[in-house]
């Protein structure tokens, strides 16, 4: 199988930034460009989705799901081996370095709505919490500190890279003020603790992760990962890309099924078909369907089921599903990898798209344990109108109430405390 584009394919598609988008971009601050965003209603259809974002955060959290019926008994409190002591100290160190003001942006609490408000544009549409380009270089490094602790090497290597590309695409259209290696926020959910349950949340563009912890057990979900373009081909960081081996290994997937299965597969044959129903593709998400605030979508199977392949095939999902809980340390991938092959029998693998070496493509493996997608995208700061191989969205929902630790917090100790009680 050929490898993916050219790595600077995407240079021909560079935008004119003498227009005015990128003219005033170049003027704004993060908080300025969000402001104006929000007062002036442009672009049209980022607005109205983020209008759509608004009303469906009024909804309590249920869960994806594959047909609107949440389905309990699927999650349980366990040893993954985490360092939780570290990661506490790492996160205690942080706190005590930050002014009362600082710190108030910071923590929320344990079950704060807020835990749902994360995005990946490049607008700052949910300013909370701590935005590490605006904070001195020590407290900077601190936080990073709390990622690097928490994730596995190769995780925190996968997140760091995301905001170098981002950093190198805000260069790219001379919008570092917006978009760079640190514009990133994090915000803190309860109390670090050794026993109790606490999280916290780091985004940005094109690099979400929504962190729960308890004990020695974590969940990363739902996480969004993305780039445009996916490589830097000049600079420091040259020679840094992402989200090339999920591409691989899928591609890999589609041309190793026989015929008859890839048409099985492929529930659609173009990335903007005409036989999709109305809502299928949207201006921004395109294909996927479980990015910002979608978290009660209702998401139905669709494809074959991973349990029905040969070998090799359930061979190249388990790798696909490993490169997406790369962000985990290595003792809690490889029990979260044993929950997922255990439900291969209700594991279904869907492709949109050509499978040819160089069409662009979307799939997705969902179970009632997990959901990851992949979609290749067209431009939104670079011109090309089609999908294109060098513009990445990839993200993880882990469906049934077990986004953001839901499902978990009922089995957690201690979770309801009354901070006063009368005993007069």
């Amino acid at each position: 199988m050929a490898d993916s584009a050219p790595s600077s394919a995407y240079r021909e598609y560079l935008p004119d930034l003498s227009i005015p988008r990128f003219t005033t971009m170049a003027k704004q601050d993060a908080h300025v460009y969000a402001e104006s965003f929000k007062e002036s209603g442009i672009p049209p259809w980022i607005h109205a989705l983020y209008k759509h974002w608004l009303e469906l955060l009024k909804e309590p959290f249920k869960g994806v799901t594959s047909d609107g019926m949440v389905r309990h008994g699927l999650f349980k409190i366990q040893d993954e081996g985490i360092p939780m002591a570290d990661i506490v100290s790492k996160t205690e160190t942080l706190v005590s370095h930050l002014s009362p003001a600082q710190t108030a942006r910071l923590q929320h609490h344990i079950d704060s709505p807020e835990w749902r408000t994360w995005s990946n544009p490049e607008f700052l549409l949910s300013d909370k919490g701590i935005r590490l380009d605006e904070l001195d270089l020590s407290v900077r490094d601190n936080v990073l500190a709390v990622l690097s602790a928490t994730l596995s090497p190769e995780g925190y290597e996968k997140a760091i890279s995301a905001m170098r590309i981002n950093g190198f695409l805000g260069e790219l259209v001379s919008g570092t003020a917006v978009m760079n290696e640190y514009s990133y926020n994090f915000v803190l959910f309860g109390t670090p603790s050794t026993n109790g349950p606490w999280g916290f949340g780091f985004y940005g563009h094109h690099l979400c992760l929504n962190v729960f912890l308890y004990r020695a057990q974590i969940v990363v979900s739902p996480w969004f990962t993305g780039a445009e373009p996916n490589i830097i081909d000049h600079g420091p960081y040259k020679g840094t890309r992402i989200l090339h081996e999920e591409e691989r290994l899928g591609l890999e997937l589609m041309q190793s099924l026989s015929a008859d299965l890839q048409a099985k597969v492929q529930t659609y044959k173009a990335m903007r078909d005409p036989a999709m129903p109305e809502g299928r593709w949207n201006h921004d998400d395109q294909r996927h369907l479980c990015g910002a605030y979608r978290d009660n979508r209702v998401v139905p199977y669709e494809g074959v089921i991973v349990s029905s392949l040969g070998q090799h095939q359930q061979d190249l999902v388990t790798a696909i599903l490993t490169q997406y809980l790369l962000y985990l340390p290595e003792k809690a991938r490889a029990i979260r990898l044993a929950e997922y092959q255990a439900f291969y029998s209700e594991t279904y693998f869907s492709w949109i798209g050509g499978f040819d070496n160089d069409s662009p493509f979307y799939f997705r493996i969902q179970s009632p344990v997990v959901i990851v997608e992949f979609d290749h995208h067209s431009g939104v700061f670079l011109t090309n109108k089609e999908p294109a191989k060098f513009h990445i969205h990839t993200l993880l929902r882990t469906p049934n109430a077990g986004d953001y630790g839901m499902a978990l917090r009922p089995l957690c100790e201690g979770t309801v405390n009354q901070n006063f009680v009368w005993k007069g």
